[in-house]
């Protein structure tokens, strides 16, 4: 039963996953030729949420591994995968991350094709769960990052961001069949943004130590072709402090402000198993937005952990409207160590929040 467990787990992949795109956090099935400047990594794809159902499919992560290519540890790579779930939801992406010279300079990109199936409430921090409706909504988005990187913590730089969402079908006298909604048919956002990162954390899969701080501000401007003009802000904070050999407390706080007319699809959305466990991504949906999350994580076994969470947030018209009517949920679960000499981490949690909200998340490394 134990080995039978085990081959199981080693096959257990999350979309979540996929935007780290660490030559560490991926188990080799497969590889080219070996004096090659290519390296080819098929990857198994599986995992669960609340927003998806059982999700599975597949892809690859091709790695340039001339020295030019490579920063430290770190190697030039395209990351590309299809996916499939239960909730007839289809995603296929690529997310190509490649460095320039001694890897002080490299370029972070993602494009993304889905058709998505999905729910919405309404727009607000008390929207009650009776306004739910269903819709379906095709996207394509398309991302790039050019950052410098100060070694050894420090990186900053410039994005470009184009997103085109096409709503295909509302539920027949719901909101959204309205048409009183910014982004209710369609929303093209296209734009530029600016980004520093301070990151002293010991390992990105499975945090110990260590800091990470992130300052993110991004237009999308009707000059550049965009249905709808707004600004963004993200403040993204999170430490680990050790308590000793085997445990430690990890903190998070999140913080995003918009500023304009801001269609729904790209809102602040309150839920998800990365950002708040116990409630459907998107159950709220505002122009601000705020999540604080304390987690305790303990490892029991060389290769086994625990960890339990509590957080609160909520969303808001205007900042002025935060701490109001808070949100609360808890929950913990259960972590897998791969690969003895790896970092990788297979995740199972559980959260409740309030009203009756909860989910089951299962995927791969920390929430954060």
């Amino acid at each position: 039963m134990r080995r039978y467990l085990l081959s199981i787990l080693l096959l257990l992949f999350t979309y979540q996953a996929l935007a780290q795109r660490d030559d560490q956090a991926i188990i080799r099935s497969d590889t080219l030729n070996r004096k090659s400047n290519l390296k080819l990594i098929g990857i198994p794809v599986i995992f669960s949420t609340p927003e998806t159902g059982l999700g599975y499919g597949g892809g690859g992560q091709l790695f340039l591994t001339s020295e030019k290519n490579v920063f430290k540890a770190r190697k030039s790579n395209i990351l590309f995968t299809g996916i499939y779930t239960t909730n007839s939801q289809v995603v296929i992406q690529a997310l190509p991350q490649v460095y320039f010279g001694a890897g002080d300079y490299y370029l972070d990109g993602i494009y993304e094709f889905r058709i998505y199936p999905n729910k919405f409430w309404g727009i607000g921090n008390n929207t009650p769960e009776s306004d739910e409706e269903a819709y379906n909504m095709t996207s394509h988005k398309f991302r790039v990052d050019f950052l410098k990187r100060l070694p050894p913590s420090l990186n900053f730089g410039l994005r470009f961001n184009f997103e085109n969402h096409e709503v295909t079908e509302v539920a027949e006298g719901g909101l959204l069949g309205s048409g009183e909604i910014f982004g209710s048919d369609r929303a093209v956002i296209v734009g530029l943004g600016a980004i520093f990162t301070l990151d002293t954390r010991d390992q990105v899969e499975d945090p110990h130590e260590g800091f990470y701080v992130n300052f993110n501000a991004q237009f999308s401007s009707e000059n550049f072709g965009a249905t709808h003009g707004f600004n963004r802000f993200i403040t993204d904070m999170r430490a680990y402090h050790p308590l000793g050999k085997n445990s430690l407390i990890a903190g998070r706080l999140y913080l995003e402000n918009n500023y304009g007319d801001v269609p729904f699809q790209v809102k602040s959305q309150f839920g998800g198993g990365d950002m708040a466990r116990g409630y459907f991504k998107g159950r709220f949906i505002d122009d601000q937005m705020y999540v604080l999350t304390a987690e305790y994580r303990w490892r029991f076994l060389p290769r086994f952990s625990l960890a339990a969470f509590g957080l609160m947030g909520e969303v808001s018209e205007i900042n002025q409207d935060f701490f109001n009517k808070p949100h609360f949920s808890a929950g913990g679960g259960i972590r897998f160590k791969v690969l003895k000499d790896q970092n990788t981490l297979v995740r199972l949690d559980v959260g409740v929040g309030e009203q009756g909200n909860s989910g089951f998340y299962f995927g791969v490394n920390q929430a954060f």
